[in-house]
């Protein structure tokens, strides 16, 4: 009589190398994997206070501040065709709808003031801005509020040009 004994042993021999090699192909993979994103992750940086990029997006920033004073339709180019920003009241607003709101004139500020931003670039092609402002806004029942607010602009270079791809603002206690 032949011992089948022998053969079982064989077999979970040959499927333990066999798991071993595929563990062992997937740490190669996991390693490389690893490598490659390691080599081509962005590198980040915060932006020196004369570079010319950062001073051009502070300066549209201080611009989009200031279109709540003097009707500037500087949404128009300043925000890409796919932008979504959150508003202080929690609402999302496409380009469409900040466009709109401008246009419509309905709401008016004065003594718009753009403080402080914080430019970190992301790579070539994108930045966040980080910054904060206020300004004096007229109710519908005519009383004035000051309101300010902190903000997280994304920016994307796509083509050569610059724009604000999603906006975060949120509202600012007085200190």
């Amino acid at each position: 009589m032949f011992n089948y004994s022998f053969l079982w042993r064989v077999n979970v021999i040959g499927k333990r190398l066999l798991y071993l090699r595929q563990f062992r192909a997937a740490c190669i993979v996991g390693v490389v994997f690893a490598n490659l994103i390691s080599s081509s992750a962005q590198n980040s940086r915060w932006a020196d206070p004369n570079d010319p990029t950062a001073k051009y997006m502070i300066d549209l920033e201080h611009q989009w501040t200031d279109a709540d004073c003097n009707r500037s339709m500087i949404v128009e180019t300043l925000l890409a065709d796919d932008f979504l920003g959150t508003s202080p009241q929690g609402k999302l607003d496409s380009k469409q709808e900040a466009v709109e709101r401008s246009k419509s004139g309905k709401e008016m500020a004065r003594s718009c003031q753009t403080y402080e931003v914080k430019v970190h670039f992301f790579g070539d092609n994108v930045a966040l801005l980080y910054g904060s402002e206020s300004a004096i806004w007229k109710t519908a029942a005519g009383t004035e509020h000051t309101r300010k607010l902190i903000w997280t602009d994304t920016w994307l270079k796509r083509n050569g040009k610059w724009q604000i791809v999603a906006a975060q603002d949120m509202p600012a206690e007085d200190k």
